[in-house]
């Protein structure tokens, strides 16, 4: 469809960073308000609230995708999300990986990517280690490690796609968001803040009929891609140490719209402050979650907003089983801490 637009200086790839900034500029600033986290929503002590707010989101997503797809703007038959072959031990271990990062961070990588544009000093040296040891994981020292578990597969054949079960896609999607919506419906949120949140969901399908559709080019193919933020974090650190020979991509525009929408939203409504560590045990801690993730994100093929709230719209099997290992390496790992009685005191940040 893009050739149409009759654009004679610009081409879809490029078309696509504008789209990804824009994208990111609303996902900072709704996420900002709403403060959307995976992490908050398991254990987090406003969960209830906080997974409403989720839930909210999800649903929109799952119903504007699919909405996609029935129309026949999309597709997901081609995508790595729909591959025959599920990598499960990776996805397990990654998943599981990931979940634990997330919980020793006090945030997954969304949540710390906009609490970084408001003056969390923590979150930017997270963040920091997580794009360093997400990119060794998928291109540098520790791709032996992706490459090793990804070759342990299962055959799923025509079964990649929870469309293909029974009743097919109607079903899926109805139960997906008819739970998500009772869920968020019952969580005391604001309506507002629904409305913030269900915006946030709208982003997906956003993406995904931008990239697969508005901006289809036969000569110049963009892929197909939605809000996500472990691969658009490693292109943008490999982006920033050699932008003089690659040019920016999707991933690049997003990460950095979500940076300035989140800073302008915090400076706007005051919530914009300087926050840093207070014990080296606490950097101990937070850096080792860090890695956990970029390893974890890598091996899941996603964070909680890619394989999640990106993913599991796509009725993928492979999303799922991503999302539901991060779940449990969650709560695993917020138990231990819970229960072990000599760790120290926890720390409150009210910020996240």
């Amino acid at each position: 469809m893009f050739e149409t637009f009759g654009f004679e200086t610009l081409t879809a790839p490029q078309v696509a960073v504008g789209l990804a900034l824009v994208l990111g500029l609303l996902f900072g600033g709704l996420a900002e308000r709403t403060k959307f986290c995976f992490r908050r929503s398991l254990v987090g002590e406003d969960r209830r609230q906080a997974l409403g707010v989720w839930m909210t989101a999800l649903a929109v997503a799952v119903l504007g995708t699919q909405a996609g797809v029935f129309t026949g703007l999309i597709g997901f038959e081609d995508h790595r999300f729909m591959a025959a072959d599920l990598p499960w031990l990776a996805i397990l271990v990654g998943g599981l990986l990931f979940g634990a990062g997330m919980v020793l961070t006090r945030g997954c990588v969304s949540r710390l990517t906009v609490l970084s544009a408001s003056g969390n000093l923590r979150a930017v040296f997270v963040l920091l280690i997580f794009a360093i040891t997400a990119h060794a994981t998928l291109k540098g020292v520790l791709a032996p490690v992706r490459t090793s578990l990804g070759s342990v597969t299962v055959s799923l054949g025509e079964y990649a796609s929870l469309a293909a079960l029974p009743a097919g896609a109607v079903l899926w999607t109805a139960v997906f968001v008819i739970a998500a919506l009772v869920l968020a419906l019952t969580s005391r949120n604001k309506v507002s803040t629904l409305i913030m949140a269900a915006l946030i969901g709208l982003l997906v399908p956003a993406g995904w009929i931008g990239t697969g559709f508005v901006l289809y080019d036969d000569f110049d193919p963009v892929a197909l891609q939605s809000l996500s933020f472990t691969a658009p974090f490693a292109d943008t650190l490999f982006w920033t140490i050699a932008s003089t020979s690659i040019p920016a991509n999707f991933g690049v525009g997003l990460i950095g719209g979500v940076i300035l929408g989140a800073l302008v939203t915090s400076v706007v409504f005051g919530s914009f402050h300087w926050q840093s560590f207070s014990a080296p045990s606490e950097t101990g801690r937070y850096a080792s979650g860090a890695a956990l993730m970029g390893v974890g994100g890598v091996l899941a093929g996603g964070c909680t907003v890619g394989a999640g709230l990106a993913g599991v719209p796509t009725l993928s099997i492979a999303a799922l089983l991503a999302i539901s290992a991060i779940a449990a390496g969650a709560f695993l790992t917020n138990a231990v801490l819970t229960r072990t009685p000599a760790r120290p005191a926890p720390i409150a940040h009210p910020a996240e």
